[in-house]
């Protein structure tokens, strides 16, 4: 019956979090599926403030990239950026569509796929309105789909690959030794299906000659300070150090920089970053921990185990394509702390650790509930006055991910 009972919380919060009822924010939902499980004595106190507590280096890593992000779109960098690349499209849409991808693939590489959805997306949706593109859809879907494939080319490039490795994280030259290969492949598979399916809404010609927004002193300093925080993550990643800490430390000397150069109240900055997904975050900690009590930890542990010893190819392609059609269903998040939760404590082979990786990052581009960047994506273009359906996505998903995915799991032998 206590069994039945967590499991209930964290499918009932999960789903909550997924489609926000009311419109009540995600993090509600989250902490309330936490709470209840305090609340009927599923787990304790204690337990739920040690896993919280785990999440330390997430919820800093979250918060100076933040920073970093909103600073970026405060100072209209971003907007910038996708004005130069609808003047340099020539009035060629295919062009356009290239740029605006290879945009989206730094943004998702050196800010977080999160930053992608949140901050490129509005600008994206300003610069293709005022080249007079008569569907945006095209361009903005860019910006979903490239924040999950780009996301594992580095380490910071997605909030998940700490989760994954925890204080494990590969120092930067293993890692791209890991994963640079299957990065590549995933983001050229997915601009090339992307493109596939998008082809006849790219034949229109659009208008190149736009006004670009003036580089303030502001924005160039905010650019040379993200150029800054990359170059200082990149250090600490390839020194094996913790990623966290240096991040929000980058964000907040940026932030102070940047406010004190312009004369504006630090608190007016920091009221516009959306701070919940901080505490969404904890809660998914405490409610992973609920479903860890409930033996489906060992149960993930006993079928790694058994999956190597009889054939490890296999276990590799069964536990990526799994955990990716699993991270559609309940989020990339809680399944993505499950799944790591089991391979730290397995001492699985090397392979089917990062396979669980590609599927926990690329996986989520199937529907719009696999990540929390495709649901902060839809969010924007609400406030655009544009809206995909589940549906409508999904078939786009199909058509984009499922090769992607077999592809850069495929590549992970190379």
């Amino acid at each position: 019956m206590q069994n039945l009972l967590i499991w209930l919380i964290a499918l009932v919060s999960i789903f909550l979090i997924i489609i926000r009822p009311f419109k009540i924010a995600e993090f509600y939902w989250a902490l309330a599926g936490g709470c209840m499980l305090l609340l009927l004595r599923l787990i304790t106190p204690a337990e739920a403030i040690s896993d919280i507590g785990k999440g330390l280096d997430v919820y800093l890593f979250l918060t100076g990239m933040m920073l970093l992000a909103e600073i970026a779109k405060e100072e209209k960098l971003f907007d910038w950026l996708a004005a130069l690349a609808v003047t340099s499209s020539k009035s060629s849409s295919l062009k356009l569509f290239g740029l605006i991808y290879l945009v989206g693939i730094l943004t998702t590489v050196f800010l977080s796929n999160d930053a992608t959805a949140v901050v490129l997306t509005p600008a994206v949706f300003a610069a293709v309105k005022a080249a007079k593109v008569k569907n945006p859809i095209p361009y903005l879907l860019i910006c979903a789909f490239v924040a999950n494939a780009a996301s594992f080319v580095l380490p910071i490039s997605n909030p998940a690959n700490i989760v994954i490795y925890g204080k494990k994280l590969p120092p930067l030259v293993l890692w791209l030794r890991l994963y640079l290969i299957p990065s590549v492949v995933s983001v050229i598979v997915t601009y090339v299906c992307l493109y596939y399916n998008q082809r006849k809404q790219l034949k229109e010609k659009i208008e190149s000659h736009i006004i670009i927004p003036r580089l303030s002193a502001e924005a160039k300093l905010a650019g040379w300070g993200i150029l800054l925080s990359a170059i200082i993550l990149l250090s600490c990643s390839a020194l094996g150090l913790e990623l966290g800490m240096p991040t929000f430390i980058t964000g907040i000397g940026i932030l102070l920089l940047i406010t004190m150069r312009k004369g504006l109240n630090q608190a007016k900055m920091l009221s516009r970053i959306s701070w919940g997904v901080i505490p969404m975050v904890a809660g998914l900690f405490v409610i992973v921990e609920g479903l860890v009590k409930t033996g489906l930890l060992n149960a993930t542990q006993h079928w790694l185990e058994q999956g190597v010893q009889s054939s490890v190819a296999e276990t590799t392609w069964l536990s990526g394509v799994g955990i990716a059609l699993i991270s559609n269903i309940m989020n990339n998040l809680p399944s993505g702390l499950i799944a790591a939760n089991a391979v730290q404590i397995s001492g699985i082979p090397d392979i089917v650790q990062r396979s669980i990786l590609v599927g926990v990052d690329l996986g989520p581009n199937l529907s719009v509930t696999g990540s929390l960047a495709t649901i902060l994506w839809l969010v924007v273009l609400r406030k655009e006055g544009l809206e995909i359906s589940a549906w409508q996505f999904l078939k786009i998903g199909f058509i984009v991910m499922l090769p992607a995915l077999l592809l850069a799991i495929a590549s992970l032998w190379i």
